[in-house]
């Protein structure tokens, strides 16, 4: 299978969900946590390889990271303000 990159990165929604955790002050092991409750299975390694950009990001996912997070969807993927 063939990995791909957009600007060197293989999401482009990382630099948003740190932005949302740092906002709402959580760890990356509260996220995972949280994400944990919601039915995703995350580790804390996979958050921060996310918001650096080197783990790619499913669509369910990104769908319960919005909601934990308290944001839109298209806000993580910069689609809007």
């Amino acid at each position: 299978m063939k990995i791909y990159d957009y600007h060197g990165k293989k999401n482009v929604s990382g630099d948003r969900i740190r932005e949302a955790r740092l906002k709402r002050r959580l760890t990356q092991e509260d996220l995972a946590a949280k994400l944990q409750i919601e039915g995703v299975i995350m580790e804390r390694d996979s958050v921060s390889r996310m918001e650096i950009g080197t783990r790619f990001v499913t669509d369910y996912e990104l769908m319960v990271l919005s909601k934990v997070l308290g944001v839109s969807m298209q806000w993580l993927v910069g689609l809007e303000e």
